[in-house]
């Protein structure tokens, strides 16, 4: 039997686990094609350059450009495995494939989590003091994604009309 919330539930997850993958897509494209931009920001916060510089911290500081390219290098290939794997949710999504659609979205979704909230607050934004720099700082933006993800993750996890022990035929 097809109920609203039968019809509902994958078409917003399916809508919004794409509009991430556009997004993450975008902005791993933009970082493929204009390389610079956001590789002074990760040598910038990495370096620490821009910080309090309390010699407490500076210890912390990465200032090997082999190793700041290496690591926004290794941030564009999450970027773009996770928006691959975000279009293939939401692929799956569409056709109507929803524990597949769920399954990979799921996997896009805490990639994404993973990236700016392990990556970007916790890493960048304290172990490198990122939220010291009036000039580098890009906490506000990585808590808008991550909380984003977040709420597209509940919604990916919301019932879909799956038949199943203790679901209606």
């Amino acid at each position: 039997m097809t109920t609203p919330t039968t019809r509902i539930v994958p078409l917003a997850a399916g809508l919004l686990t794409g509009t991430l993958a556009l997004y993450i897509g975008l902005v791993a494209f933009g970082n493929i094609t204009d390389f610079g931009t956001n590789q002074a920001f990760v040598q910038h916060v990495l370096a620490m350059d821009t910080t309090f510089k309390d010699d407490d911290l500076m210890w912390r500081a990465v200032t090997s450009e082999g190793l700041q390219n290496a690591a926004y290098v290794a941030i564009i290939v999450w970027e773009t495995v996770a928006a691959l794997v975000l279009v293939a949710g939401t692929w799956f999504w569409a056709r109507g494939v929803h524990g597949r659609g769920r399954q990979w979205a799921t996997y896009g979704l805490l990639m994404l989590m993973l990236l700016f909230g392990a990556g970007f607050i916790a890493i960048g934004g304290e172990w490198f003091a990122m939220w010291q720099s009036k000039d580098w700082n890009g906490l506000d933006a990585a808590t808008r994604i991550f909380l984003i993800s977040g709420v597209v993750l509940l919604v990916n996890q919301l019932p879909a009309g799956e038949r199943g022990p203790g679901r209606p035929d």
